[in-house]
């Protein structure tokens, strides 16, 4: 039988309600070794704004947003076929902050994020995203794809083609935000991408139209993701295999030929939705050299797993902090 508590003995301590920034002394004074003094003290202000959000408000959103994770809807109250994912209000608020108040998948591209005039550097970034998934970790795999996605259309796409998306993919602003994904793992082909199925036939104005089931793919509903499929001629293995911008909206607003077929039911990162597509003739843009498709999709890859090393990092130091 457990013994009752002295009198008077504390509650079981709980740091929920710590700043993240300001408990964490050695990860300050890391991150005023490494940055620049002028970048720092600008950032230090907002570094403290967010570490108090992460042990809080941030924490209860992200606990809300696992508890109650995205609902596919395939057809409107009035029966038409019109695929939208329910998202919780916890986990769009989060997504405000995200995008919009800090600004994270924006950063990197252009100056005017948290006031600072030129791109951040990556420290900064990943400083934020570090105190930010402290608090959640499932949005942070959107923010670092919409990011990795952009960098990547940037290094090889058509310069006509950034400019249609760059403003909507770096915009703060929610209502005009076009998030990002990559839509590459198929059931023969997880980590032997050389296997990939997915077809890619040529389209008169310009466009392929992709053929093909894609297995988990994250962020299912994103504005813009990036595909590998394989063009119609192509070699087999990965040399024949090409990388695609695929539109969730063509430019006249109507729906792409691609639907959702379901959404994962994962152990983790359940506030964000995954799910399984299916491209039915899906109109998208080829990215770079269609002989190349893998090594520049390696450069949205490369980006995103650096960012979540930088994620496991942050949950470590959660962790930590509850222990200590």
């Amino acid at each position: 039988i457990r013994p009752a508590p002295p009198a008077g003995a504390a509650a079981v301590p709980d740091s929920h309600g710590l700043n993240l920034w300001r408990g964490d002394e050695k990860l300050a004074r890391l991150a005023g070794c490494y940055l620049e003094n002028d970048v720092f003290t600008h950032l230090q202000p907002h570094f403290d704004r967010l570490g108090a959000l992460a042990g809080g408000t941030l924490d209860d959103l992200a606990g809300a947003a696992d508890r109650h994770p995205p609902v596919l809807h395939h057809r409107s109250r009035t029966g038409a076929d019109a695929q939208r994912i329910e998202k919780h209000p916890a986990y769009q608020e989060l997504e405000r902050q995200a995008f919009g108040a800090f600004g994270l998948a924006a950063m990197s591209h252009r100056g005017g994020v948290l006031g600072w005039p030129l791109p951040l550097p990556p420290l900064a970034k990943y400083l934020i995203t570090y105190l930010f998934v402290q608090a959640e970790f499932g949005l942070m795999c959107p923010v670092s794809m919409t990011d990795s996605l952009t960098r990547t259309l940037r290094k090889f796409a058509d310069p006509a083609l950034v400019a249609r998306y760059l403003p909507a993919l770096t915009s703060q602003d929610m209502d005009t935000l076009c998030q990002g994904a990559m839509f590459m793992t198929e059931q023969g082909a997880g980590s032997d991408v050389g296997a990939t199925e997915v077809r890619a036939t040529p389209s008169p104005d310009g466009m392929w139209k992709l053929y093909g089931d894609k297995w988990f793919c994250s962020n299912a509903d994103a504005g813009l993701a990036m595909v590998l499929a394989r063009p119609e001629g192509a070699p087999p293995g990965i040399k024949g295999v090409g990388l695609f911008l695929l539109p969730r909206r063509l430019p006249d607003g109507t729906a792409n030929a691609y639907r959702i077929l379901r959404l994962k039911d994962k152990l983790g990162t359940r506030s964000m939705a995954s799910g399984e597509i299916r491209l039915e003739g899906a109109l998208a843009w080829p990215v770079g050299d269609l002989g190349a498709g893998f090594r520049q999709m390696a450069d949205m890859i490369n980006n995103s797993r650096l960012s979540n090393g930088v994620r496991a990092a942050g949950l470590m130091r959660r962790a930590v902090t509850e222990a200590l």
